[in-house]
């Protein structure tokens, strides 16, 4: 008789804990699953599919308004967010489905609960104890709220903003990343009064410079009211609505407060230190490059590692943690060159290092940079431009860096990323005929390189 009740036990149904957990299941291993709140995890249920639902949906607004200049006369009535939430939440469950039947079909068992792990071997699941040779926590991250008086009581975070019963008409958005720049420019193009309030000096910190430059020019400029270097000090109710005393003195007064200053690794209650699983001073569970964590037989990856928080590569780490194990296919991740956009209004894409990071690493680097109106907006008469630049380490010619603002971009930097994940040099670039007439082609047009810093 076998040993444990499973060779794999994965404790968390997001991106990662499911391709893992059903690549494993198609190898052979006997796998069981556990899941407390929704399967398919933080992406599918209150992350990025939800959120694109929503941009596109804000998107709408300025294209009714650039029809006129293609001779089109489009009334636009108010906007329906119910209608919105009600569509966007069929196609969640429809999603919750196919994950489902992705780990049924490949065989795995899904407890619905919670699962904490007891020793090495042992998981408690709802209350029912199972055995696994191997424990898999696929847990992601969570959101976390400052403990300034108010905020924990009337503030929201990414995950109730996709369930609120109506669209706020005026909304603060706190935070500069990801996350805080996408929603803003959503209630922004939903037509509420929407102001983006953060401690920094500009948005999408560790993003190239002249990226968050644009993108703060072109946001304000959308009419999202921008708040750098401030912070909310308190939060209460005042009659209908919430007050916000802001760090220089002023109030707001407020339908809603999203909050989005980031989110720690979801670990709490796992019963971690009870088998000495180690973390580091974020709380994110230490794993080494086989996903291994201290405890030899229990293995981590995704937001829950906190090292490179995208969906797609909890997906890639989970393919290959499976491969190795079960598959007898060892191999690993490649982690350089990941494309990540922000979908923000207007849109970021981004592959490969900042100008500043490769200034750091190579001798002598090329910029190529452009910024122009593209063409979609010559007609409409919006004042919205593009943004596009290269990083180029001189002495190899390799593009070791690209960054786009504009409409589209994070359709054009997946084929960019597979370019330079193939070495693709300026040169390659250069004698690849354009594309005419877009916004890409301008990818193999640069020629002008921008004059060295001083």
């Amino acid at each position: 008789m076998a040993a444990y009740d499973y060779d794999l036990f994965t404790i968390g149904a997001g991106s990662g804990g499911v391709r893992a957990s059903r690549i494993a299941a198609g190898h052979g291993a006997r796998v069981g699953v556990a899941e407390e709140r929704y399967l398919g995890g933080t992406c599918v249920n209150v992350g990025c599919v939800p959120k694109k639902f929503l941009v596109y949906a804000a998107q709408y607004s300025a294209g009714f308004q650039d029809a006129a200049g293609y001779g089109w006369d489009v009334e636009a009535k108010d906007h329906d967010w119910k209608r919105l939430i009600t569509n966007k939440d069929a196609e969640i469950t429809r999603l919750n489905g196919i994950y489902r039947r992705l780990l049924e079909n490949a065989g795995a068992t899904i407890f619905e609960a919670r699962a904490t792990i007891v020793d090495e071997h042992t998981v408690d699941v709802g209350g029912k104890r199972v055995t696994a040779e191997r424990i898999l926590i696929a847990t992601g991250g969570w959101p976390e709220l400052p403990e300034k008086p108010g905020v924990r009581d009337y503030a929201i975070t990414s995950n109730e903003v996709f369930h609120l019963e109506k669209r706020p008409e005026h909304i603060a958005i706190v935070g500069a990343g990801y996350i805080a720049t996408e929603f803003a420019g959503v209630f922004n193009g939903l037509g509420s009064r929407t102001v983006q309030i953060y401690r920094g000096d500009k948005l999408l910190r560790g993003f190239d410079e002249d990226v968050r430059d644009f993108l703060d020019a072109e946001t304000a400029k959308a009419g999202v009211e921008l708040r750098p270097r401030t912070t909310i000090e308190r939060l209460e109710k005042a009659g209908g609505c919430l007050r916000a005393t802001l760090s220089d003195g002023t109030t707001l007064d407020l339908d809603a407060v999203l909050y989005a200053t980031g989110r720690r690794p979801n670990v709490r209650g796992l019963g971690l230190e009870r088998v000495g699983v180690d973390l580091d001073e974020r709380g994110a569970i230490k794993v080494d490059e086989q996903y291994r964590t201290t405890v030899p037989n229990i293995y981590a990856l995704g937001d829950v590692t906190d090292r490179v928080n995208l969906t797609p590569v909890a997906t890639a780490e989970g393919h290959v943690l499976a491969d190795t194990l079960f598959g007898n296919k060892p191999r690993s991740v490649n982690y350089l060159n990941i494309p990540t956009a922000v979908f923000s209004i207007p849109p970021v894409a981004t592959c490969g290092m900042t100008e500043a990071q490769a200034r750091a690493v190579y001798p002598a680097v090329d910029i190529y940079r452009t910024n122009f109106k593209p063409m979609r907006h010559t007609l409409s008469g919006r004042d919205q431009r593009m943004l596009m630049k290269l990083v180029v380490d001189r002495a190899s010619d390799r593009v070791v860096g690209c960054h786009l603002v504009g409409d589209d971009t994070p359709e054009m930097i997946q084929g960019v990323a597979v370019a330079m994940n193939a070495g693709a040099t300026k040169a390659v670039f250069d004698s690849t005929i354009g594309l005419h007439p877009t916004a890409a082609e301008e990818f193999v047009t640069l020629r002008t390189k921008v004059p060295d810093p001083a």
